[in-house]
Parts: C-alpha cells; sequence; structure tokens
C-alpha cells in the first residue's frame, strides 16, 4: 500500500515538472523564432515585441489571484484548468494566420501559465513532507532551470528543421499527458472557506501587471520620456512621457492600495475575503525568504536573455548552436538535483540554497571572466555548468525555504505571493541586465569608432545601427570590406557588454547571498521510519 501510494505520488510529480517546464520554455522559446514569425506572418516590429513579451506581462499580473483561487478551489482543478487553456491557446498560436491572433494567443497562454506556477507549488507542499518535499522541491527546481536554457534549442531547432509552428504545437500532446497525470496520479486538493476580494483582485492584477510591463518595456519605450511609439490594438502613443513611466506610477499607486485594503480586511477580521493575508508576513522565513527571492530573481535569469545575441552575433553561432552552448545549464540544474537527494537528510534547505547562490555567483563571474569575441565554446560551457548547478540548487531550495512554515490552507496564497516575488525579480532583472548590455554595447563601439578616426556623426549611425539591430547588424558590416572594422569593433564591444552584465549579475546574487543571512535556520529534513510511513499514506488519506 505504501509503496503504490509513493509510486504514485512521484509519478504524479513527473507531471507537475513537466507542466512545469511548458510554461518556463514558452518564456525563452519565442526570442528565437521570432525571425522566422516575422519573416512567415509579416508582422511589424511592435508586433514582435508584444508576441514576446506579453506573455510574461500577464503571467506576472494573475500570480496572486490564481493563488487565492487554488486555497478556494483546490490547487489541483486549477492546475489541471491552467494545463487545459495553456494547450487550448497552444493551438491558437500555432495555427494564428497573422499577427493579431498570435498576440491575442500569447495573452491567453499567459492566462494558463499564472494558474499553473503557483498552483505547482501548492501541490508540492501538499503532498509532499520532510525529506520528500526536499527532494520534490529539487525537482520542480531543476526543471525551470533546465527548461529556461532548453528553450533556446528547442526554438532553435524547430526554426531552422520544423516550422515556428511547433514551438507552439508540441505543446498539446504534452498538455494532455500532463493533465492526465496530475487527474490520475494525485489526491483532491482540500479546499478553504472564502471569496474572492473583487476590489483587491483588480488591484492586484493592474498593479502587478502595469509594473510587469514597466520593467520590461523601459528600454525600449524609455524610463522617463517617449523614444519609441508604443503601439497596441490600433492605440499609438509617441510623444510626452514615455508609457513605461506612468505605468510604474500607476502600479505604485494601485499596488499601494491593494496593501491597504488586504491589511484593512486581515485586521478587521475578514481574512476570508483577502487576496493576500498579511499576517503571513510576520512568519520570518516567508518574509525574508520573498525579499531573497526577489533580490535572487534579478540575478538570476537576466543573463539568459543577453547571451544567445553574443554568441550569434560575437562568436557567430547559428540559433541551434546558441542553444546548444546553453545546455551546460540544464545539465547542470540535474546535476543538482540528483546531488539534493543525498544531501536532504543531512544538509538543510537553507545551506543547499546558499551554496546554489555561491555557485551561481562564481559561474556568472567566470561567464564575465571569459567574455571575450574569440571565446572557446569549453570556456563558456564550463562556466555555465557551474551556474547550471547553482540554478539547480538556489531555485529549488528558496522555494522550499519560503513555504516551509505556510499553514496548508494558505499554500495557495503563499505560493502565489513567492511567484510573483519570483517573476518580478526576473522582470527587474532581464530590465537591468539588458539595458546595461545594450548600453555598454552602444557608448563602447562609439567610442572605439571615434577613437580610430570616425566622426561623432558616423560613430552614433553605427552604434544605433548595431544596437537597435541586437547585435544583427554586425554579420552584413562584416561582410563589407569597408565597415570590417566596424564589425570587429561591436564584437568587443558586445563581449564588454557581456562581461560587465555578468559581473552585475553575480552582484544581485551575492546580494541575495547576504539576504539568505536573514532567514532563521532550518534542520536538514531527515525524517524517521514513521514519519516516513505517515507521508506516503497521507496523500490517500486526504483522498
Amino acid at each position: 500500500m505504501r509503496d503504490a501510494t509513493a509510486t504514485r505520488r512521484w509519478l504524479g510529480l513527473i507531471a507537475i515538472a513537466l507542466g512545469v517546464a511548458l510554461i518556463v520554455v514558452d518564456t525563452t522559446i519565442v526570442n528565437v523564432i521570432t525571425p522566422s514569425v516575422v519573416e512567415d506572418l509579416g508582422v511589424n516590429s511592435s508586433q514582435a515585441q508584444w508576441i514576446q513579451e506579453s506573455y510574461a506581462i500577464v503571467f506576472a499580473a494573475l500570480l496572486l489571484l490564481t493563488g487565492r483561487l487554488s486555497d478556494m478551489l483546490g490547487a489541483r482543478r486549477v492546475f489541471t484548468w491552467g494545463v487545459v487553456v495553456f494547450g487550448a491557446t497552444s493551438v491558437l498560436a500555432g495555427l494564428a494566420p497573422n499577427g493579431g491572433l498570435l498576440i491575442l494567443a500569447r495573452f491567453l497562454q499567459g492566462v494558463g501559465a499564472a494558474m499553473i506556477l503557483p498552483t505547482s507549488l501548492a501541490l508540492l507542499k501538499a503532498n509532499f513532507t520532510g525529506k520528500a518535499r526536499g527532494q520534490a522541491f529539487a525537482v520542480w527546481g531543476s526543471t525551470i532551470g533546465a527548461a529556461a536554457a532548453l528553450g533556446p534549442l528547442l526554438g532553435g531547432w524547430l526554426s531552422e528543421h520544423v516550422s515556428w509552428r511547433w514551438a507552439f504545437g508540441i505543446n498539446v500532446p504534452l498538455s494532455v499527458l500532463v493533465a492526465f497525470g496530475v487527474v490520475r496520479y494525485l489526491a483532491r486538493s482540500p479546499r478553504t472557506r472564502g471569496s474572492v476580494d473583487t476590489t483587491g483582485a483588480v488591484l492586484s492584477v493592474v498593479g502587478l501587471g502595469l509594473l510587469a510591463f514597466g520593467l520590461v518595456e523601459g528600454r525600449i519605450y524609455g524610463w522617463l520620456a517617449t523614444v519609441h511609439p508604443l503601439e497596441l490594438f490600433g492605440f499609438t502613443w509617441d510623444s510626452g512621457p514615455s508609457p513605461v513611466l506612468v505605468a510604474l506610477v500607476l502600479a505604485a499607486l494601485a499596488l499601494g492600495l491593494f496593501v491597504r485594503r488586504q491589511s484593512r480586511l486581515t485586521r478587521g477580521g475578514d481574512a476570508s475575503r483577502a487576496m493576500m493575508d498579511v499576517r503571513l508576513f510576520s512568519i520570518s522565513s516567508f518574509r525574508n525568504g520573498n525579499i531573497a527571492t526577489l533580490i535572487i530573481g534579478v540575478g538570476e535569469f537576466g543573463i539568459v536573455a543577453v547571451l544567445p545575441l553574443w554568441l550569434q552575433f560575437t562568436l557567430g553561432y547559428s540559433a541551434l548552436q546558441a542553444g546548444l552552448a546553453l545546455v551546460p545549464v540544464a545539465i547542470g540544474s540535474f546535476v543538482a538535483s540528483g546531488a539534493s537527494f543525498g544531501m536532504a537528510a543531512k544538509v538543510s534547505p537553507l545551506i543547499q540554497l546558499r551554496i546554489g547562490l555561491a555557485l551561481e555567483v562564481v559561474g556568472l563571474a567566470g561567464v564575465a571572466l571569459v567574455a571575450a569575441p574569440d571565446t572557446s565554446w569549453w570556456a563558456v560551457s564550463a562556466m555555465l555548468f557551474l551556474y547550471g548547478i547553482g540554478v539547480g540548487f538556489a531555485t529549488a531550495q528558496v522555494t522550499n525555504v519560503v513555504l516551509a512554515d505556510i499553514p496548508d490552507d494558505s499554500s495557495g496564497q503563499g505560493s502565489g505571493i513567492q511567484s510573483a516575488f519570483r517573476q518580478l525579480g526576473s522582470a527587474l532583472g532581464i530590465a537591468a541586465l539588458t539595458t546595461v548590455f545594450f548600453t555598454t554595447l552602444s557608448s563602447r563601439l562609439h567610442d572605439t569608432l571615434v577613437s580610430s578616426g570616425l566622426s561623432g556623426a558616423a560613430a552614433d549611425k553605427f552604434s544605433h545601427t548595431v544596437t537597435d539591430s541586437a547585435g544583427a547588424a554586425i554579420g552584413p558590416l562584416a561582410g563589407n570590406p569597408q565597415t570590417a572594422s566596424v564589425a570587429d569593433a561591436a564584437r568587443a564591444a558586445m563581449s564588454d557588454g557581456v562581461a560587465i552584465g555578468g559581473y552585475v549579475a553575480a552582484g544581485f546574487v551575492v546580494l541575495g547571498l547576504l539576504a539568505s543571512l536573514l532567514i532563521p535556520a532550518m534542520p536538514p529534513q531527515a525524517q524517521t521510519e514513521t514519519e516516513d510511513a505517515e507521508t506516503e499514506d497521507a496523500p490517500a488519506l486526504r483522498g
């Protein structure tokens, strides 16, 4: 009985991990397939940008709401419906005849993703305890790290050998498999009585959505004044204060009102209506763990957004080769997952988190150190492998630490809050790293060209051309003997951008490591034989 129950539980974990992999891959895969989409559908640059970024914005906006619904309706039910929504909207994306429908499909995919991520955490917390919980989070964390790295590889292969449409089409059979596995192998989740605070829900969705938009789009539209027109659904914003500045101000106002309302509901004895029970922040592991999550997110995945550009346009890799170069991150994540199984009984989740962060710092600083126009693939791979091991430890165990002391009837809320901190940290990190990267690229290239004898106007023209194309102009420049020296300078400037970005990312992870010192110590998740038996029987008893 115990063996059968344990087997079902671990099969359910595989389904959860595969579901999370789907939504993470769709965050990174689109960056690689966008050129093929532009060529096939004839979309303009503004539409291409929204195809890439609408998903992440909606994803972040709905995390608190879906976490609350998870507690009320049951985590398994919300997770399953999220997978169904994600699969159905992937069909729409794969069959989209034009850019407008593809953007709509990406918005709707974000809804499904927001239903999957926080409920996956709630399901892990409900179905695993003690040492097994640490192992389950290790699998979950390594899946996120591996999926983020494998997205560009999968996208590059599909674009070159099949069709960009299969980047979405592949989600459909996998979504069916995930939904079947979760329903078949995991028991129904407990529910909490309550209702949704409509006003709070609107404030959270608007606030998080606008905040994510501002962080993601700041470099494009300008942080203060409009530098590029915003075009969406026939509306154009092309002058005056930047839409990003307006969005960030409105986000701060909405989130401030949201927190105030949630505090009033919770302290007024109406916590059953609250979207976010502020009393959860009185739990030191949850409060300080989320602070660490936010800071870690800033440094953790921002570098992945710029590495493919450097690999393709400076080192001359194809899209597929650039994806392959990121595979060591995935391998390292799985190595960390396997190592954590043996460490769970002896090394606490908090110590594993710190080990992971230390390895991330070494890997990120290593990438910065070796970045050059003639860097060999093995040097990059070695640093990314160390970074991947760190991600595998840190991503899993920071979640384990944050949710360790959350009451079971608030698992959905806690998971939604932690997921929101993670996503916003990641958005802020991508904003910071891409800004550092492109600013360095533009300024270093301009200075190099001026020092080589070009006029300021000519240097401005070339630096803008290279920066606006994200490096794609380097190839054509190199093919013309008259501009070959400009291409060489651009490769050096792009390498400088990666180096400075790597050091900045490593610095943020160091801050996250220091923030982890505020989290109270946790014991290793060792269990007695009796506790193991209770853990294995728990899902069956709940069913």
